[in-house]
């Protein structure tokens, strides 16, 4: 795998077809903060090696923001400074018996008040293999207005879903990956369809630790957006993403799926340790050896 040197990072020129060319803003949003450090930095690196022509945002995750404050400033990221008071305060009408550790979850949402045209959220539990610039400029009203990289059939809604006719024969998407625009989602769809709907979201999102998932699938679901999964908007381009995934071979240090298809991503999710002897492990690994010499230097 070829690896960026431990100069600051620059912004090279954007390519044919990029943002540039097209007049619109496209960029990354991530959450982060000190506690995940060991997961934000080989996050960061992989963006630097893959995705240094799109701006990155980081939106903290608490206050514990000291090393991640650092690591905006060597990566280049714009660390955002607004308390995302609305948010809050619907994760605490959402989720009143949780601690702030768990309500914090939706801190994402402010992926959708950034000043771009289409946004790509991210989990920092992920390391990035090839350019995102091939998956903006596919949304398109009425035909894709909401991009997710996999499905999540089991960590959605319970089996009450099926009473309801927007959720049935929906698609079941995984969180840690979406594009979209302001254009189709904003903070305020969440705030007004939980104003409406939060008996019937109760009803049906799964329990067991899961917070932010079961809302966004609810609110792209109970707004009928188009939900396009990856494949189907980029050329070749794999669904995998998952870090036990089986079949995946290397090819220049990028990942091939099973079918020989581009994997962009490497999600750990669900992961309780480090990566250590996984299939993209090695790859997390040599990240994060670059990303602590960077952050110490």
């Amino acid at each position: 795998m070829s690896l960026p040197s431990s100069n600051p990072p620059t912004r090279a020129p954007l390519s044919e077809g990029s943002a540039a060319e097209t007049g619109k803003r496209y960029g990354i949003a991530i959450v982060g903060n000190d506690k995940i450090i060991d997961w934000l930095l080989p996050f960061l690196e992989s963006y630097l090696a893959t995705n240094a022509t799109l701006p990155i945002y980081l939106i903290p995750y608490d206050d514990n923001v000291a090393m991640t404050r650092r690591a905006a400033e060597i990566y280049g990221a714009t660390f955002i400074e607004e308390e995302p008071k609305e948010i809050d305060k619907l994760a605490h009408e959402l989720y009143p018996g949780l601690f702030n550790n768990n309500r914090r979850r939706l801190r994402k949402l402010q992926a959708l008040a950034l000043p771009l045209d289409e946004v790509a959220y991210v989990d920092v539990d992920v390391i990035l293999f090839r350019d995102f610039t091939p998956i903006f400029g596919r949304l398109k009203p009425g035909e894709c207005e909401f991009i997710v990289a996999s499905p999540s059939f089991e960590y959605v809604y319970n089996d009450r879903k099926d009473k309801y006719p927007f959720l049935r024969d929906v698609a079941l998407f995984n969180d840690g990956f979406w594009v979209t625009s302001n254009k189709y989602l904003q903070l305020s769809d969440f705030i007004n369809v939980i104003a409406q709907d939060a008996e019937i979201f109760h009803e049906v999102r799964k329990r067991g630790q899961l917070f932010a998932q079961p809302l966004v699938n609810f609110v792209v679901h109970r707004r009928g957006l188009k939900i396009k999964y990856l494949p189907h908007c980029v050329e070749n381009a794999s669904h995998e993403n998952f870090y036990k995934a089986t079949g995946v071979t290397f090819k220049d240090g990028k990942p091939l799926d099973y079918e020989g298809k581009e994997i962009y991503l490497a999600h750990w999710a669900g992961a309780t340790a480090l990566p250590s002897r996984g299939v993209f492990d090695a790859a997390w690994k040599e990240f994060s050896k670059e990303a602590w010499a960077r952050f110490k230097k």
